[in-house]
Formats: structure tokens, C-alpha cells, sequence
């Protein structure tokens, strides 16, 4: 059973998103090898993700443990000679795609600096008008 999230952990999570956080709404050309036949070829190709990064581990254990979705890894400060020694490790919390639709609905009603980015992530998968035939997921999951 899933565990309702408080209004209050959610505006908190919004604001702590505002700050820290990092949207990446926005579709590129890249260049694929892997397909049939001799060659390369370009696709287009979305990139949407919801990332935050800090170096205090209990805040972004606390926030992928409320989403629960993306993943959570420690990015090691550079060990090489010419690194700052004030430079700490940091703990990155990252999710993409649906994950991200997901969260961003989530935090919409309270977000304020990303708001645009988040409703860009939103519109992209609620758009006005669906074709007639498409089957919403969330639908079928609750027959």
C-alpha cells in the first residue's frame, strides 16, 4: 500500500527543488549506430529529467526515499592534484522520463522558480488533445 505524502513534505520538497534543483526539458538530434543496415543515422530524441544535487547525504537520502523513483549516487569530488580541498563529495538524485512527469505533478502547486520547466514536463504528457484511440495508463492500471 502505497503511504500518502503530506502537503507539507511536498511544499518543502518544491522549495528545496526551486534552490537546488536542475530541469531538463528539451529535444536534440543525436546520432544512432545501432540500426539496421551500413551507417549512422539521426533521430530526434526527448530529453526530460529532474536532477538534484548537495553533499548533505540525509536530505537527498529523505527526498529519494519520499519520490520514490530515480536513482541516488555519490559523485566523488575529482582526486586529482589541482582539486580544491574544499571541494566535498556530492549526493546526486536524478529521475528521467515518467519519473519526471511524475514529480513534477507532484511539485507544481508550490514550485515557483522551475514552475515553466515543470509545466513544460507536464504538458508534455497530458497534451489538449489525445488521439481518440489511446489508452490511458493510469486508467487501465485501476480496472
Amino acid at each position: 500500500m502505497e503511504q500518502k505524502i503530506s502537503l507539507t513534505d511536498i511544499s518543502y520538497l518544491a522549495g528545496l527543488f526551486d534552490g537546488e534543483g536542475c530541469v531538463q526539458y528539451k529535444q536534440r538530434i543525436e546520432t544512432k549506430k545501432k540500426h539496421k543496415g551500413p551507417g549512422t543515422r539521426k533521430t530526434k530524441v526527448w530529453r526530460i529529467s529532474l536532477e538534484m544535487s548537495m553533499t548533505d547525504r540525509a536530505v537527498m537520502e529523505w527526498v529519494f526515499n519520499l519520490v520514490k523513483c530515480g536513482t541516488l549516487k555519490l559523485n566523488i569530488k575529482n582526486k586529482s592534484p589541482s582539486a580544491k580541498p574544499h571541494y566535498k563529495d556530492q549526493w546526486r538524485w536524478r529521475c528521467s522520463h515518467r519519473d519526471a512527469y511524475g514529480v513534477a505533478k507532484l511539485m507544481w502547486p508550490y514550485a515557483i522558480v522551475k514552475l515553466h520547466k515543470l509545466e513544460q514536463i507536464i504538458d508534455h504528457y497530458e497534451p489538449e488533445h489525445e488521439a481518440p484511440n489511446v489508452v490511458s495508463l493510469e486508467s487501465y492500471r485501476n480496472e
